[in-house]
C-alpha cells in the first residue's frame, strides 16, 4: 500500500499500518452509542460490567463505564430527572476526578436498573 504525499513522493507504510490494514473512522464513543442503540445484549452487559468495576474496587474504570452508558442511553438530563440531582453534579461524580458518595452512586445505579429493567444482586464466590 502506497499513499501519494503532498509534494508528490512516495511513502511506503509503516509495519503499525501493515498490521492494522482498516483504519478507524469512528470516534469509540460514537462506535458504543451505535452498539448500545442496536443490541440490547451488549447495553445491559455494558452497566453490568460499570456495576462490576466499582463493586471489586476500579471506581475510575467504573465511572468510565457508567458515563458512557448513560450518554448513550438516558442521558444524564433524564437522570438528573429521575435523581432530583443537577446534571453537572452528575457528570462531576462520575467524571475522572469525581469522588462520588456511596448514597449517590447507589442511588445512580438504582435507577438505571430500573431503567434497563434489571435487578444485580451479588453472590459470594470461593
Amino acid at each position: 500500500m502506497i499513499d501519494e504525499q503532498e509534494k508528490g513522493e512516495r511513502r511506503y507504510p509503516t509495519p503499525q499500518e501493515e498490521q492494522d490494514p482498516m483504519p478507524l473512522t469512528r470516534d469509540f464513543k460514537e462506535t458504543v452509542q451505535a452498539r448500545v442503540a442496536r443490541d440490547p445484549k451488549y447495553r445491559k452487559e455494558l452497566l453490568r460490567e460499570g456495576v462490576e468495576c466499582l463493586i471489586s474496587g476500579d471506581l475510575d474504570t467504573g465511572k468510565a463505564i457508567l458515563r458512557d452508558y448513560i450518554n448513550a442511553t438516558i442521558g444524564f438530563e433524564e437522570l438528573s430527572d429521575l435523581t432530583h440531582t443537577p446534571t453537572k453534579s452528575l457528570m462531576r461524580m462520575l467524571g475522572p476526578k469525581g469522588n462520588p458518595q456511596a448514597r449517590n452512586l447507589l442511588d445512580v445505579i438504582a435507577h438505571l436498573q430500573r431503567a434497563e429493567g434489571l435487578h444485580f444482586e451479588l453472590s459470594l464466590k470461593r
